[in-house]
């Protein structure tokens, strides 16, 4: 009969601690995410990969251009969405999980400061046709779906606002054909520095990380009757590797989601 000495024992257990509760892949785990989570993904997944040996490999880019990637074929293994709509696409075809909402984030004016907007103002300034309005692209970019969204809750207090904001929106990144930012330059605060518009409709924290990189930019609230609100989504491909979904899962714990709250994303 073997017995197991205390010691022994203690120093089993110390391993097993140690060891990954997930099988690790062989390869790293492709990654792809909406371009507004780069900061937050990019320390999430480090701190994971100092945890669990997983390697990650990160992609950012607009969501619908992403989706547009993974049905040509590109071997992504986890999907995070800036909406419900591009995830669910990919889970309708029946290779990829349903999506579940893990962050949410709301739209913000980022503004020129010779403006001086307030959120009643804000509209008004939208329709002004001096005032030269930027946005995302709509369909590759969600921050443009929400932006149009905007748009039709403004046609509900001023008519015609739709057509007028819909003819004047000044599609200016997110796009398969936007100009892309010079490296270490945030596409928003590069786009408004160039002063290529005096409002940007994006996330707040879009409009957080472009003021932080240009102070002199302000950010003005969306008044409640205009505010569009964005559900982030994620999605894991069906027969990915263990160590994909366990990456997913932990996208939801509390250290994850106080991660994202540091960078002005709201809970799921």
């Amino acid at each position: 009969m073997r017995l197991t000495t205390p010691a022994l024992l203690a120093t089993s257990l110390l391993t097993a601690c140690a060891m990954p509760q997930t099988p690790l892949g062989a390869d790293s785990i492709a990654v792809v995410a909406a371009g507004s989570l780069r900061e937050a993904m990019t320390d999430i997944a480090s701190a994971h990969e100092a945890h669990t040996g997983q390697k990650l490999s990160l992609s950012f880019a607009a969501s619908g251009l992403l989706r547009e990637r993974i049905e040509k074929g590109e071997a992504a293994q986890v999907f995070a969405s800036a909406d419900m709509g591009h995830p669910q696409r990919l889970a309708d075809a029946g290779s990829w999980s349903p999506p579940r909402v893990f962050v949410r984030n709301q739209l913000c004016a980022l503004t020129q400061s010779h403006l001086n907007l307030t959120p009643e103002r804000l509209l008004g300034a939208l329709l002004d046709p001096a005032i030269r309005l930027g946005t995302s692209t709509p369909k590759a970019d969600p921050a443009g779906d929400y932006a149009w969204a905007l748009f039709r809750k403004a046609d509900a207090l001023s008519a015609g606002a739709y057509a007028t904001l819909d003819r004047k929106a000044l599609q200016l990144t997110g796009g398969p054909t936007s100009p892309k930012p010079p490296a270490g330059r945030g596409a928003y605060a590069w786009v408004m520095d160039q002063g290529q518009a005096d409002i940007f409709l994006t996330y707040c924290t879009n409009a957080v990380a472009a003021q932080q990189e240009v102070p002199r930019l302000k950010i003005v609230a969306v008044p409640p009757q205009l505010q569009v609100f964005a559900d982030y989504g994620l999605t894991v491909r069906r027969g990915a590797h263990p160590a994909a979904q366990a990456f997913a899962d932990a996208l939801l714990a509390p250290s994850a989601q106080a991660v994202f709250a540091r960078f002005g994303f709201g809970s799921p």
